[in-house]
């Protein structure tokens, strides 16, 4: 838990993976105001939006500077900046808009916000990158992974105009992460599942394996993304980093390394892998953040009591 009440501007909280997040950061502690361009879905959560464009660097800054909501003009102080801001406003994909604007608008709004926050002297900064630099997800054809794990380090080479965007959101905020000393992680984001969509869906994942390679098996659920945000807001110190933000285990009912001898024989594995480990890991959160998993996915779908 935090150990104040922290200030948290979020962007794109209306969206699939916010309107999750936001109540479990509200769960730990933290005032949250979400910053869209449409209200968040749920009325009864009690979270302001204020209605923003990103690609607008003037409304970015002010954006960051407002009262989170109407109560702020009650209290003895100016509203000033955020203790802290996490990213997730984009396009969410390709073919939502042409691609030059899928690639204009998520690069200018990521390098929008990051500016503000650190020439407003924000500390800590969270971006949402994705799963997709791993060049598979969007790429043209059945294509195979570099290696297994899908760990941080690996050299990334996506030729999605999607993933390319989310790629530049990493450098400028590598960039920015170094000229102004300051925090700003950026989360490759697995697929995002809801509650709801495990039984909905989840049948279908485990049948027909083949569905599932690009999203290499692997998923997060919008809850226990709320968590690695909040073990995110509390890490500090770690500069610039990457993390895969993904669950424990693969989506698969056998083990992990017989499942890819079968369904990616071709690529290599660098690695011992843990029985179940996801193929697109999150060690790295485990080790480094303390994450713990609160949602696995066979709480909520087992695939023996069905039919």
């Amino acid at each position: 838990m935090p150990s104040s009440r922290k200030r948290v501007v979020f962007t794109g909280g209306s969206g699939k993976a916010g309107r999750h997040a936001i109540p479990e950061l509200i769960k730990r502690g933290y005032e949250v105001m979400n910053v869209d361009l449409t209200d968040f879905p749920d009325p009864e959560a009690n979270v302001f939006t204020l209605k923003t464009d990103l690609t607008d660097s003037g409304q970015c800054f002010n954006a960051l500077t407002t009262h989170f909501n109407f109560a702020g003009y009650e209290g003895p102080s100016l509203p000033g900046p955020p203790d802290a801001v996490i990213h997730f406003a984009a396009y969410a994909r390709n073919m939502l808009v042409p691609d030059n604007e899928t690639y204009s608008g998520n690069v200018r709004s990521t390098y929008n916000i990051i500016e503000a926050a650190c020439k407003l002297g924000v500390r800590k900064v969270i971006i949402a990158s994705s799963e997709t630099t791993y060049e598979v997800c969007f790429g043209q054809g059945d294509l195979d992974y570099t290696s297994f794990p899908l760990d941080e380090d690996a050299d990334v080479n996506p030729m999605d105009t999607y993933a390319i965007s989310k790629l530049c959101g990493e450098r400028v905020a590598r960039g920015f992460a170094r000229r102004f000393e300051a925090d700003i992680y950026a989360l490759r984001i697995g697929n995002v599942i809801e509650p709801h969509e495990y039984e909905r869906d989840f049948p279908k994942y485990i049948s027909d394996p083949k569905c599932r390679k690009r999203n290499a098996w692997s998923y997060i659920d919008a809850r226990d993304l709320g968590q690695i945000l909040d073990l995110c807001i509390q890490k500090d110190g770690l500069g610039f980093q990457v993390f895969n933000a993904t669950n424990d285990t693969i989506t698969a009912t056998f083990p992990t390394h017989q499942f890819l001898e079968q369904w990616c024989p071709n690529t290599p594995i660098t690695r011992e892998l843990g029985e179940w480990e996801a193929p697109l890991s999150n060690r790295k959160i485990r080790e480094v953040l303390g994450f713990k998993e609160e949602h696995n996915w066979k709480k909520y779908y087992n695939p023996e009591h069905t039919g």
